[in-house]
Formats: C-alpha cells, structure tokens, sequence
C-alpha cells in the first residue's frame, strides 16, 4: 500500500483554522507545495472545509483540511461556521492561522478554548510576517505564506505535535506469535462489495502478515472446510459480525472467536465502553429509540446490516418496538439524549478521535453506545466467547 492508499483513517488529520482572510489557504499551499487551496484577496473566498490526502515530511501520510474562516457572517456563515467545528472533531494536529497585521483576536481565543476543550495539540502560526512582526512564544511561529519564512520550521512543528501509534498494539498483532494460524471467516452474500474485501478486513490480514502470523481466508459456507484442513487448531478465529450465530456452531470452544468488528472497537478504543453498553439491549422498552450509525456513506444494499440486519435482530431478541433512527458519513447527529441507546459501525473510516468525540457525545447525554460487533454477539448469546481474549474487557461481564 502506498502512501496515498492509506487510509483516512490512518492518517494524522492536520486541520488549518482561523479567521478570514488570515491567510489559511496560503499558507495551506506553502506547507503542502500545492496549490491545494482557491486564494484571492476577498474575505472568506473557502467556503466548506477542503480535505486532501497527502505526504507530508516529515510526517508521511496525512490529511490536510482547509476551512472557512471562524468570524464568516450571515446565514450561509452560519453554516460554514458549523461545519469547521465539526472539522475539530477530526483533527490531531490544529494550526491558527493568525494575521501578524491584524493580531490575535477574540475568535482566535475563542478556537484555542475549543483547542483545549477537547485536547487538540495546537500551534498559532502568525501569518504575513513579511508585513509585520510579532513576539512568539512555544505555542506559536512566526510565518510568511508569501515568502517563504519558517515553513519547514512549521511542518517541523506539527510534526513534533502530532501522535502516531503502531496499528499492531491495538489490532490483533499482538495477540499473536510467529507461525500462529488465524482464520479469517468473509461470508459473500448480497450486502458484500464487489469484487474486494472491506478495510477492516484489509487492515487485519495486513497485520497478521506482520505479526509473522499465517492467514487463511474463507467464506462461512467453507469454514468446516478450512478448519478441518489444518494440522493443527488455529490461534483465533475472527468473523464477519453477520455471520456470528453460524460462524460461533462450528468453531470448537477451545478456538478463541471474536469478529473484525470487535477488533476494530479495539483499535479505535471503543471496547470498553461497548461491551458496557450492549447491557442496555435487554433494557429496551416499546417505543425506544435506537440509534444506529455508520461512519462512512455507502449504497444501501436489500440485506444492509445497520438498516436492515441489526434492527431485524433487535427486533427479534427484545420482543419490543423500537423506534430505529440510523445515520450515515458525518452526519452524526449533535442532540443524543433522545435515544436509549447507540450502536455504532466499527468506525474503520473513522479517526480515532472522531470516534472518541462521538462517544463522548453518547457519554454527556448519559447515552449507552455499543458498536456492530458487540451487539451482534451479544444477541448470539456469545458475547462472554467473542471478548475472552481480551482480559481486561471479560472481567466486566464478571
């Protein structure tokens, strides 16, 4: 995979904030060496943030996003406004861009509150230093879109700020040893993409391979197959969470199970908090709502699992009526206090971030918030199975 086949996901997301006309997409196009962004003398010329995935040195794979300046006006502003605090919770690395001319202002202050409000490292760029100099401190650089001054020092900086993890920690890679055998269980029905496996599934035969570890791939309808034709037990087996009741008959008990989408939980650190929240799907009442989101936008396809599958199966365990709301891409909705519960995609297209931000958002309105997998298990009857291998998480299932 190259640089720029990484996923979003993956990549440090660097997010260019401020006011109009302080200089964001100059400044954007002198860090990137691109003209990524639209740059003209008239306030407020971006409109909705722009995102662009790149390689930057001395970072390597990230996500750049340009955004509307924080002071725009009038109703379209408004919108605009809006949409750039919600770049925030997708960002691991903010820039101010702040006008030496024009100085640091009340907006500007207001954005390193929302900075700090949610634990974005930052660093306040003071922008057109060709025109005017200003004192700095550790928490700012002074810059010049126009000439040139202190750009490499500033992407030298996010990059000092920026906090890159290895995927195998938190994955499955670390569950394993050399020479392990997984299998990987990929069922092929109607809602599968065409012609290619879905990223999660990519991420983990990636990181088996680097674990040293064999994969073997398989549909469902093949499993017994597959199993049969190993020498030995495989280390785990991990499964599409659709597949779970199916997958969990035939799988001896002594083979760890568990499902791509756990293992995403795990990765984007929801787990925890979605193995407590699958308790409140046997606390469903008639009339409950339920929230059901994707992270990404995708066609809807007849068996869809968040439209179709997990709200036929809650419908089957609970007995109940619910009332199933579901969401997709960004469209996240602000106001969670509504529903009695949320379950969530495994976030692959997600930053970590986004999916924490998310879940503080079912946290603040004393919202439980599960994910597919652990759902999905937990209505199979094997949720205590399907998390096993993860100590710390099956002690909270006592």
């Amino acid at each position: 995979m190259g640089l720029n086949d990484t996923p979003s996901a993956n990549r440090i997301h660097i997010g260019f904030f401020g006011r109009r006309n302080a200089g964001k997409s100059s400044l954007v196009n002198a860090v990137t060496g691109q003209e990524l962004a639209v740059v003209s003398d008239y306030a407020g010329t971006t409109t909705d943030p722009v995102y662009k995935a790149m390689e930057l040195l001395p970072l390597g794979p990230v996500t750049i996003i340009d955004t509307a300046g924080i002071d725009d006006e009038g109703e379209l502003g408004a919108l605009r406004i809006k949409k750039t605090q919600q770049v925030l919770n997708k960002t691991d690395v903010a820039v101010l861009v702040v006008s030496a001319v024009d100085g640091i202002t009340e907006f500007d202050r207001q954005l390193i509150g929302q900075f700090a409000k949610k634990d974005i490292p930052y660093i306040v760029a003071y922008n057109k230093s060709d025109l005017k100099r200003v004192e700095t401190d550790k928490t700012s650089i002074l810059v010049s879109a126009e000439g040139g001054e202190n750009i490499t020092e500033l992407k030298e900086r996010i990059a000092a700020l920026a906090k890159t993890e290895d995927m195998r920690m938190k994955l499955v890679g670390d569950l394993l040893k050399e020479g392990d055998t997984v299998v990987l269980v990929v069922p092929i029905d109607a809602s599968a993409p065409k012609g290619r496996l879905i990223l999660p599934q990519q991420q983990t035969i990636r990181d088996i391979l680097e674990a040293g570890a064999l994969a073997t791939v398989c549909r469902d309808t093949e499993l017994s197959a597959a199993l049969s034709s190993l020498s030995e037990k495989p280390a785990m087996v991990i499964t599409d969470s659709q597949a779970f009741g199916s997958v969990a008959k035939i799988v001896p008990e002594d083979v760890p199970l568990t499902s791509f989408s756990i293992l995403m939980a795990r990765y984007k650190g929801l787990l925890e908090e979605a193995v407590r929240g699958a308790a409140a799907i046997e606390r469903l009442k008639d009339g409950d709502r339920v929230l059901i989101c994707e992270g990404c936008t995708h066609h809807r396809q007849c068996e869809d699992i968040g439209t179709v599958k997990i709200p036929r199966m809650l419908h089957k365990f609970t007995g109940m009526e619910l009332e199933i709301s579901t969401s997709s891409g960004r469209d996240f909705p602000e106001e969670l206090s509504e529903y009695s519960l949320v379950i969530h995609c495994g976030g692959c297209m997600l930053t970590e971030r986004e999916v924490r931000y998310r879940m503080k958002c079912a946290a603040d309105a004393g919202v439980p918030i599960t994910n597919y997998g652990i759902a999905l298990a937990m209505m199979n009857g094997i949720l205590r199975r399907s998390v096993a291998m993860f100590p710390d998480i099956a002690e909270i299932l006592g």
